[in-house]
Order: C-alpha cells, then structure tokens, then sequence
C-alpha cells in the first residue's frame, strides 16, 4: 500500500561444515538473492536477516548480509534465532521499531506452510502485514522430511514464540 514502509525478511539456511565452521548454505544463497530482487521491486528500504551460528563464528544472519549485492538499503541483522519460530519472534519488534507495517518474507518452497503460519498468525497480531515470496529452490527429499517432521511442533514453536514476542514487546 501506498505510504508504508515495506520491508523483506530472509531466513538464514546452513550448517556446519568439514572445517567446524557454521557456513549458509547454496540455498540460503539463492534467498538473498531473492530479497535482491523483492527489494526493487516493492520499493523495500529495509532487509532483516536473520539466523544464528552453531558454533560460535559469523552467524547466517551476517554471512547474508556479506553476500548482499542489492540496492543500498538498510541492511538489519538478526543473529540469534534458531528457528522459524525464533525468525519470527525476532525480526517482529525490529520491524516495529523500524515503523515496518508490510514485510516481504522470503523462503525456499519446501518451507513456506512453516513460515506462513507462524509469521502470519504473529505479524498480523500487530498490524504487520506479510507477504511470502519464494525462490527459487529445488526441494531436495532432506528438505521435505524435515519439514514434514516439524509439522507436529508447530502449535509448540507458535506458543514458544508467542511467549517471547510478548516478552519484547512489553
């Protein structure tokens, strides 16, 4: 909508790799890349970035926002979240203290009935609108049984996630 500040939130994908070191993944790649595009293309003046690092070096959150190649925007890092549901929790009240009333939510497609249902049903509470644009991603089997394995946890990480947002927020 005219006249709101709109901004795209990329969630962080990786692992450990041979070395010890927590490195995001090609997949992960490919969603920055997306928030690239998104950026332009809604008029976007902010990217939060958001994911952790499990072994103590350069979280996800900052390995994107080092691999950003977009326009010059207001680039935001999250760095502690370890799941969608802390993604959520987390980029909320950045984007609240930030005036964001629309945010772009970027993912791969194997993640998107996660991702919309818990940054739906905590960003609407608070008047921020998402929006859920995926990239372009191959699903690998890995990534659908993950998914389907978290599916069962979701009423949990969506109350776990409740109870921090109300936390920061007040």
């Amino acid at each position: 909508m005219a006249g709101e500040r709109t901004a795209v939130v990329v969630l962080g994908h990786g692992g450990v790799d041979r070395h010890g070191v927590h490195r995001i993944s090609g997949r992960c790649l490919r969603l920055v890349h997306e928030a690239e595009l998104q950026v332009s293309g809604a008029g976007a003046d902010v990217v939060v970035f958001s994911g952790w690092s499990s072994s103590g070096g350069v979280s996800e959150a900052e390995q994107m926002r080092d691999a950003w190649r977009g326009p010059a925007v207001d680039l935001v890092v999250e760095e502690t979240a370890r799941s969608t549901a802390e993604n959520a929790a987390r980029t909320l009240p950045l984007l609240l203290d930030r005036g964001i009333r629309r945010a772009i939510v970027v993912c791969a497609p194997t993640h998107l009935l996660r991702t919309r249902l818990l940054f739906g049903s905590l960003f609407r509470r608070v008047g921020v609108q998402p929006e859920f644009r995926i990239a372009r991603v191959a699903p690998t089997l890995g990534s659908i049984a993950w998914e389907i394995a978290a599916l069962p946890f979701l009423p949990l990480e969506l109350r776990a996630a409740e109870t921090e947002l109300a936390r920061r927020l007040g």
